[in-house]
């Protein structure tokens, strides 16, 4: 895996905060019963793809939100154009893509807590005199 170039992370940056602003005006933080937020943002090396990976915290159908943000791309597009006409040649295309690692932090976290009862119980049932 290649690193970030410093115009890749500026770019990655500016798309970030203004999706983040767009996605409030367009009432896109709060869908399908729970919080959507951009986790991140990156920008293929040639800047000509933005992948922009949505955390959704609740969401009931989290694929059903991530197809109404693809309806709406070519809408988010155009309002980010209209915002980074000055600072960018050409207006990235946007991939919309799930960051599951909330998910996964959350399902280590319960591993752990099972792993924990489980040697808790093993412990108590040894010191238990015969």
């Amino acid at each position: 895996m290649t690193t970030e170039t410093k115009r890749q992370k500026q770019v990655a940056g500016l798309i970030n905060e203004e999706l983040n602003d767009i996605f409030r005006r367009m009432g896109m933080t709060m869908m399908d019963g729970g919080m959507i937020s951009i986790s991140s943002v990156k920008i293929t090396p040639d800047l000509f793809e933005a992948r922009v990976y949505l955390s959704m915290f609740q969401v009931k159908d989290t694929q059903a939100t991530l197809l109404k943000f693809e309806e709406k791309n070519k809408e988010i597009r155009k309002e980010l154009g209209t915002r980074v006409r000055h600072q960018l040649r050409s207006i990235p295309e946007l991939k919309f893509f799930i960051d599951d690692t909330l998910d996964y932090v959350f399902k280590m976290e319960e591993l752990f807590e099972k792993i924990k009862k489980e040697e808790g119980t093993d412990t108590k049932d040894e010191l238990k005199p015969e």
